[in-house]
């Protein structure tokens, strides 16, 4: 018992001289809120407590996959661009902001700004997009209609990619048709911008991606509105020039 009591007096006396050193060299507990005036980083991960990522904001070079239900794959192709991503609750992916511009050794330019807000565990409903080349330019407000989840995932997508890819070319439009008819896929149903060749453009398509309906003003000042068939055959025309 006495060395018992010897050790827990000698554990008070380093403890009480520790606190003493702490005390008198002014340490005290890290603050739990900085200020800084400039910060430079390459990518910052704001996180729940639990450590589930919400946000991600990165350069180029350590720009994240996607995140599905908090693992994160692999995707090479977004290496090309900077920004941010948005993942909810469950640590899915919801949405980001990717910009990128450049002028590459040839002088070919290579420039565009995606902001996208995803259906829950799907793909993209809604986007804006601006993409910029030295021949042409578009911007547009797209509106997509995606699948529930639980009708296509993100897994069923990838495999529909590596079916078709296995397919021979003239197979491959029938195949991603006869998906989109089942409701299968994602459709474009609105589309808003200004076209390539410059006519500004408001498509209203049915749900099989087809455009119903243009209203359309063409570049050197032509207005009108056109009503498609099923197969793309503007099937009537309303412009100043018509007489009803």
């Amino acid at each position: 018992m006495s060395q018992i009591r010897t050790f827990f007096a000698g554990a008070t006396t380093m403890a009480s001289a520790l606190a003493a050193v702490f005390l008198l060299s002014g340490a005290k507990e890290p603050p739990k809120h900085e200020q800084f005036d400039e910060i430079t980083v390459g990518r910052i991960n704001i996180v729940e407590p639990d450590g589930t990522k919400r946000i991600v904001i990165s350069n180029r070079a350590q720009f994240p996959g996607d995140f599905i239900q908090g693992k994160e794959g692999a995707r090479p192709d977004r290496r090309g661009f900077a920004g941010m991503l948005f993942v909810n609750e469950e640590g899915t992916e919801n949405g980001g902001l990717l910009q990128k511009g450049a002028i590459d050794a040839d002088g070919k330019i290579s420039s565009g700004l995606s902001l996208t807000f995803d259906r829950f565990r799907q793909d993209q409903a809604l986007q804006l997009l601006n993409t910029d080349s030295a021949t042409q330019q578009q911007t547009a407000l797209i509106i997509n209609d995606v699948p529930h989840f639980q009708v296509t995932s993100v897994e069923d997508q990838r495999r529909f990619g590596a079916e078709a890819g296995k397919l021979p070319a003239d197979e491959r439009r029938a195949y991603w048709q006869k998906l989109t008819e089942q409701g299968r896929l994602g459709t474009n149903r609105v589309w808003l911008g200004k076209t390539r060749d410059k006519d500004s453009s408001l498509q209203l398509k049915d749900a099989q991606g087809r455009v119903r309906m243009q209203l359309l003003v063409s570049a050197d000042g032509v207005a009108e509105i056109q009503m498609l068939d099923e197969t793309g055959k503007v099937r009537k025309t309303i412009s100043a020039a018509s007489k009803d």
